[in-house]
């Protein structure tokens, strides 16, 4: 008679009548539905066997045993369901007119009991949506009802990882600091940053209720042992040939997980679930645990496989034995660079059970004290950090307690927003040097007023406002000054020969000069700008300098040339008149002097010579004497009207620079301050510490 393989109404109703006869063939833990339908078959090639070597039993005989089996069956089904509907299918391993166990009419009931069921689970394989291979292996099979619990027949997908406003601010400001930042530093800077924001944008979109741990150690670690201790059944193969775990595998608490395990690449033939236990699903429920191969694998794909999946779990549990917990590649490779992570990390001492007397105590605390010196921070005295824990997952000495600071730790869901921020802070760890030094930036104002001098001085301002006092002042002589004098000077400056004129410097040395001086400007202010800015905007600072010193010089001559043109004669002051008229007196004085005491020598007049001599001696003294006043008065004047051609000259040389040198320059100093306050965003709590 062929098998019924229907074994929820039997474990509703261990009790019913006619049950004796059927037989239970509720597959154990780890037995596949291909396994239970070649079972299946067979059986029923077996029993086809038997009806050929009695065929001739009596037909009788035949049909009052299937009779008994209808009646029986009727019963069952009769005492605690509703009759049977029309074209209800049929067990596909029963024959026409053997027993009709039917499947169950209710589909929510059927729900229910294949989700608390386990060989219900067996038999209803697609239950499983992310695709794990249900290895399911128990010591007797379990003939109790479990108890019904309603659930949806489809699941709804799980809810996705949220941040909270101080990660997503700070993720943010990461953003707006790479963006900011993609034309001053290059893309291997950048590179480490854009990773962690694609890797949190990536977690952030799949489930928030579960947490991947990952379980790394190296080889002979025991790492795959304690990872089947924590299922309850053996799922890693574990061995003395090594390397014995050649390609991840992953195992799963609960439904939903498919994402997550697919993000890790992580084939479906290499996905698993646990013990089907009760106490343990409910304890780490939302856990997806993965187990690595070894880090020290001479295999360089076994290594390739750790390095990978590290960085995208939210956790890790890292197994070290007696033999290997102080060797420098766990911990130069992998501890101490992965310092920040702490509070996303397990350190746990395997195979103590080798360790005799207190010798498991002594090993423990080496092991602290070696990852204090890594910078890992402990998580003792309720200080946030590693848990740090002794264990034999050979004899299960202190596997419990792991699993429970394993379930805590699940149950809080906060694992994978600490790993991102944990990423974040190293990724502003390794920035660091190109954002912030400690040091004071920017251009003073004193380093303003310098190169604007230094400009000033290039073009000659100084000397153009001496020559522009000069003119000043050889204007008052001229309007002022005796008449014979400048008729001297007149001809002393015909007399003198064209040479003596020229200046010392040839103009083509004077322009090579100015030209240094306006390249030492702009050299000494970049440098005063860049001054305590990190190396990438330090030179962003000088290229911007010497972008604008490019034809500098040829406008600053322009320049100059608009700003000393001659724009008539310099103003004249209101005494100036009275001067002119006064000089002009002593020297009418002078003529009638002279002209009396002439005719008085050619007899034209009478004889005295005391009036024309005092006449003309009142004119000789008396010229110069306004003169030398109208000198000592133009003094002022003229210093005021060469001052202001100076600082006219000086304004025009600093707009120059200005616009040429000193903006460009103090837009990169304004770029890098904008990216180094994103810097303070992203470093959060550790701002106040950015220089």
């Amino acid at each position: 008679m062929t098998a019924v393989t229907d074994h929820t109404d039997h474990a509703d109703r261990p009790d019913q009548p006619g049950e004796d006869h059927l037989e239970n063939t509720s597959p154990e833990e780890g037995t596949s539905e291909n396994d239970l339908s070649g079972d299946a078959r067979s059986k029923d090639e077996g029993e086809d066997e038997g009806e050929g070597e009695s065929e001739g039993q009596n037909e009788g005989d035949q049909a009052q045993a299937n009779a008994n089996a209808q009646a029986n069956a009727e019963k069952s089904t009769g005492d605690s369901e509703p009759p049977a509907e029309e074209g209800l299918p049929k067990n596909k391993n029963t024959p026409s007119g053997d027993v009709h166990a039917r499947v169950e009419p209710q589909e929510a009931e059927h729900a229910r009991v294949k989700d608390d069921d386990p060989s219900a689970r067996a038999e209803d394989g697609p239950a499983w949506d992310d695709g794990l291979i249900a290895r399911r292996v128990s010591e007797t099979a379990t003939a109790q009802a479990a108890p019904v619990e309603t659930k949806p027949a489809i699941q709804a997908p799980p809810a996705p990882l949220a941040y909270d406003g101080a990660l997503r601010s700070r993720l943010d400001a990461l953003r707006e600091l790479v963006g900011l930042s993609r034309t001053r530093l290059d893309s291997r800077t950048l590179a480490e940053a854009g990773q962690v924001l694609d890797e949190a944008a990536a977690r952030r979109r799949l489930s928030g209720q579960h947490t991947v741990v990952a379980i790394a150690g190296a080889t002979g670690s025991g790492k795959s042992q304690l990872f089947n201790a924590l299922a309850g059944v053996a799922i890693s193969e574990t061995g003395v040939r090594r390397p014995t775990t050649a390609a991840p595998i992953a195992c799963s608490w609960s439904d939903g997980a498919a994402t997550l395990i697919d993000r890790l690449g992580i084939p479906g033939r290499l996905r698993r679930r646990p013990l089907q236990s009760a106490e343990a699903e409910a304890q780490l429920r939302g856990l997806v645990l993965v187990d690595l191969p070894d880090h020290d694998s001479a295999a360089v794909q076994h290594r390739e496989h750790v390095d990978r999946i590290l960085a995208l779990v939210d956790a890790v549990i890292w197994v070290v034995d007696p033999e290997k917990y102080a060797d420098a590649i766990i911990h130069e490779r992998y501890l101490r660079p992965m310092a920040g992570h702490a509070e996303v990390m397990f350190v746990v001492l395997n195979q103590v059970d080798r360790l005799p007397g207190e010798a498991a105590d002594q090993v423990l605390d080496d092991l602290r004290r070696l990852l204090d010196d890594d910078g890992i921070a402990l998580g003792e005295y309720g200080e946030p950090g590693a848990t740090v824990l002794a264990l034999s997952a050979l004899t299960g000495d202190g596997v419990g307690e792991l699993r429970e600071s394993l379930g805590q730790f699940v149950a809080e869901r906060g694992a994978a927003a600490r790993r991102i921020s944990a990423d974040v802070d190293a990724a502003a760890a390794r920035l660091r040097p190109v954002y912030a030094t400690g040091r004071r930036t920017g251009l003073s104002e004193e380093a303003r007023d310098e190169f604007a001098a230094r400009l000033a001085d290039a073009v000659g301002a100084v000397a153009a406002g001496d020559a522009a006092e000069r003119a000043w002042r050889r204007n008052a002589n001229r309007a002022c000054g005796t008449p014979w004098l400048r008729l001297w000077r007149w001809y002393e400056d015909r007399r003198e020969p064209p040479t003596g004129r020229l200046p010392v410097r040839a103009p083509a040395d004077e322009e090579a000069t100015a030209r240094q001086r306006v390249e030492q400007a702009v050299r000494t202010v970049a440098d005063r700008a860049a001054y305590g800015l990190p190396a990438p905007w330090a030179q962003a600072v000088r290229e911007a300098a010497a972008r604008g010193a490019q034809g500098l010089p040829e406008a600053l001559d322009e320049m100059a040339a608009r700003a000393t043109a001659p724009v008539g004669r310099p103003p004249r002051p209101g005494w100036w008149p009275v001067a002119v008229f006064a000089q002009a007196s002593m020297t009418i004085l002078q003529v009638i002097g002279g002209l009396w005491l002439l005719g008085q020598i050619i007899g034209v007049t009478s004889p005295n010579l005391g009036v024309p001599v005092l006449l003309m001696v009142a004119g000789i003294i008396g010229g110069p004497a306004v003169e030398w006043s109208s000198r000592m008065a133009a003094r002022g004047p003229a210093r005021r009207y060469g001052l202001e051609a100076e600082r006219r000259l000086r304004e025009a040389a600093a707009g120059c620079g200005r616009a040429r040198v000193l903006d460009p320059v103090a837009a990169e100093l304004l770029r890098y301050r904008e990216v180094r306050e994103q810097f303070v965003r992203v470093t959060g709590a550790a701002s106040a510490s950015v220089g």
